[in-house]
């Protein structure tokens, strides 16, 4: 987590999305990129384990993942377990509503580090992220 410094830190989750994005050189890559540098002037950019587990497998070699993480300054925040607990209950309500299999916990774990742990979330627009956490606020160069 960030230094306190007398003011309220500003930490930016990072979705695996953006991530992948970027790797392959997507459409939105370049834009997710210069997104991020300007992100990471105003506050400290996050990936939470489920996301480096997500991301990790674009990668042959492990080194190559953290090498990726560390190139782009995003740090390790590993989901508290407040933040795994809400990630299970809102998970609950979504099945129990009917959700579809489309989104696993995997989603649900990343929107609840980003609502617990950060004060918002760079990801694609998605609007289950918008459903189940309303109170987050999503980020993105578009």
């Amino acid at each position: 987590m960030a230094a306190w410094t007398g003011r309220i830190a500003v930490i930016i989750a990072v979705d695996t999305s953006v991530l992948a994005a970027i790797y392959k050189g997507e459409a939105t890559g370049d834009a997710w990129l210069g997104f991020l540098e300007i992100q990471r002037a105003i506050g400290q950019l996050v990936a939470c384990e489920v996301v480096v587990a997500e991301f990790a497998a674009f990668f042959p070699r492990t080194d190559d993942v953290a090498d990726f993480l560390n190139d782009l300054v995003i740090g390790y925040d590993a989901l508290s377990p407040q933040a795994a607990i809400r990630a299970g209950s809102l998970f609950r309500a979504y099945r129990r509503e009917g959700g579809p299999r489309e989104h696993m916990i995997p989603d649900f774990l990343i929107g609840a580090h980003a609502s617990v742990q950060a004060n918002r979330l760079a990801a694609a627009d998605r609007g289950f992220l918008r459903r189940y956490f309303p109170r987050l606020t999503l980020v993105s160069p578009h």
